[in-house]
């Protein structure tokens, strides 16, 4: 790592400690007067509430424009897509209490608990109510009491999303920790490590040795987030972040020759070698919990567990019923090779289309019931024409986080050794290309002076 780098990362690292310690301009207003929600925050950053309705984070959805097989008009995320990671979406599994099970219990769940409001004021909602009922604190809070964060059910009947709008918490503002972050973000897809498969620790995350945290990196601008390309991830504020800039520049390596790589080799392939999380999922059963309720079956790996697959990506998403994942070739002029994991999810299929079927969870939460909760789904949905039947989707995710420290990232044997990580023939090299990219005169002088510098 180049001196440069070495100095911006600490400054990076001082950085978010001086910020997070710092105390918020009007907190001896705030300990005075109390919190009021966002019309407090307003006092200061007036416009802010409307300006964080038209976001991501809050409408859950935005137009798409590199996806194949979506409307350009329309938008699509997690109020609205169906894969075989969450198989249901805001619409069909909006925050509800499912039906009691054979013990008698109930219990709330959706898939916009994670949404900042307070559940009357939803999903993509505007005006007044919408910009009074966000969650300020529960991003920008270190001292976020997570447990008055919870769905009850108010006067009428109706359910609604608590909120720690104490005086403590909005005294402690600043801007937000990876725990405000991860609350969310780690359990998404069905609880901790299950979807993306990476733990933001010391253990697991070289830029958090570094002091670095998610908003040094995902640097928000009135809002807005800017966000990796994963395959799978398709709603976005219209902002893509990328390794070089800030911090890494287009050659940041002092061998030459790992510079050459760089354009045509993804940071990721070498620097995150491997991830975890669930690699499977199935629909159609749902296993019994100790609890009593029912959860789908899953096959999990835990942090650095899974090796990825490589595949060239030219920032293009193929998108079908049955697959989702990186366009890309080795002639496009366009693509490099990512890394990748796959995952391998069973639902229902509608028979008379050939598209996937959303389900509510609901009542197979309660009972097992998979079918139930498609007929539901359907309903809400208003699909009547239908025939459920099981199949299988593969989904393309990409590994953008769990960055190893340099001495365990790819070096050369690990590519071009016969054994290596790379699959030269399916990426598209022919046979000769082969022989050549895995013989060891690539490499064999560059690693053994390492290995006698070592030593």
């Amino acid at each position: 790592m180049s001196g440069k780098i070495i100095a911006i990362l600490l400054g990076c690292a001082l950085l978010s400690t001086t910020v997070q310690a710092k105390e918020h301009p009007g907190k001896e207003q705030i300990l005075k007067d109390g919190y009021q929600g966002p019309k407090t925050c307003e006092t200061c950053h007036p416009g802010k509430a409307k300006e964080f309705l038209g976001t991501v984070h809050w409408k859950h959805a935005s137009k798409v424009d590199h996806v194949d097989n979506l409307n350009p008009n329309e938008e699509y995320g997690m109020k609205n897509r169906i894969y075989t990671m969450c198989n249901g979406n805001d619409i069909v599994n909006n925050l509800k209490e499912v039906p009691p099970n054979a013990l008698g219990k109930t219990k709330f769940t959706g898939c916009n608990t994670c949404h900042p409001g307070d559940h009357t004021s939803d999903v993509g909602s505007t005006g007044s109510q919408a910009e009074q009922a966000i969650d300020c604190l529960i991003c920008h809070s270190s001292k976020y009491d997570f447990s008055k964060r919870k769905p009850v059910k108010d006067k009428d009947g109706k359910v609604v999303m608590t909120q720690d709008r104490s005086t403590e918490a909005a005294a402690n503002i600043g801007r937000p920790t990876i725990k405000n972050c991860m609350v969310c973000h780690e359990a998404a897809g069905g609880g901790a490590m299950i979807k993306r498969g990476f733990s933001m620790s010391k253990e697991a995350e070289v830029h958090v040795t570094k002091g670095i945290i998610c908003v040094d990196c995902h640097q928000v601008k009135n809002h807005k987030f800017p966000t990796g390309r994963d395959p799978n991830n398709w709603a976005h504020d219209g902002i893509y972040m990328t390794c070089v800039g800030e911090c890494h520049t287009a050659k940041p390596h002092t061998d030459a020759d790992y510079n050459k790589h760089t354009a045509k080799i993804a940071c990721q392939t070498c620097h995150i070698p491997k991830t975890g999380g669930a690699f499977s999922k199935d629909f159609t059963k749902w296993e019994k919990q100790s609890n009593g309720f029912y959860e789908p079956s899953t096959l999990k790996r835990e942090v650095n567990e899974t090796a990825p697959v490589y595949a060239w990506y030219n920032l293009t998403v193929s998108n079908t019923p049955t697959f989702i994942g990186p366009k890309g070739s080795r002639t496009d002029g366009k693509s490099k090779i990512y890394p990748f994991k796959i995952f391998q999810g069973k639902a229902y299929f509608n028979k008379k289309d050939g598209q996937l079927m959303s389900m509510d969870f609901a009542p197979p939460i309660a009972n097992g019931d998979s079918l139930a909760g498609v007929a539901s789904a359907a309903k809400i949905l208003g699909i009547k024409d239908y025939e459920p039947v099981p199949g299988w989707q593969t989904i393309y995710f990409g590994s953008n986080h769990q960055v190893t420290p340099k001495n365990k990232a790819l070096s050369c044997a690990n590519c071009h050794a016969l054994n290596g990580v790379l699959d030269f023939k399916e990426l598209g090299y022919k046979p000769a290309e082969v022989e050549k990219l895995t013989n060891p005169e690539l490499y064999f002088e560059k690693l053994l002076k390492q290995q006698q510098e070592n030593e």
